[in-house]
């Protein structure tokens, strides 16, 4: 067998790195969100808003973490470890934190909208990274 370069990695350990990377990512920005909730004058209808968002968002992430899984699966044994995402992941993943950051500091997002907004694509991220790390663990199981 020929050694891998060191940044090679099993194509199931993508899957750990992806859990970890969505995971650590959706509980900033829930977090922000709930720093936010303890800025406002909070009305019940921001939570309503919160789990909306937590739907709408916690749908495309869990399409796409199969997506992903899906592509990792089919990989060779071992890839570098950046490619638990696609190309066209890394420039929606650059565009969105770019964007959100820009658009916050900015002070173009009210304190309201962050709470609510933030706290459910914060939850709906971190959700995925635990959908990433529960295929990690159930790898044999699932694998092709």
């Amino acid at each position: 067998m020929e050694k891998k370069p060191f940044y090679y990695v099993k194509k199931r350990t993508l899957l750990l790195i992806a859990g970890i990377v969505w995971f650590i990512a959706g509980f900033n920005v829930a977090r922000l969100g709930i720093i936010s909730y303890g800025l406002i004058d909070i009305k019940w209808y921001y939570y309503v808003l919160s789990v909306v968002v937590f739907g709408l968002f916690g749908t495309m992430f869990f399409m796409m973490s199969r997506k992903h899984t899906k592509r990792i699966k089919s990989y060779d044994e071992y890839k570098p470890f950046w490619n638990f995402f696609d190309i066209k992941a890394y420039i929606i993943m650059v565009i969105m934190m770019s964007g959100g950051i820009g658009l916050r500091v900015a002070g173009v997002f009210p304190d309201v909208f962050v709470a609510f907004f933030y706290t459910g694509l914060g939850l709906a991220l971190t959700l995925a990274g635990v959908l990433f790390i529960y295929n990690f663990i159930t790898y044999k199981k699932t694998a092709d």
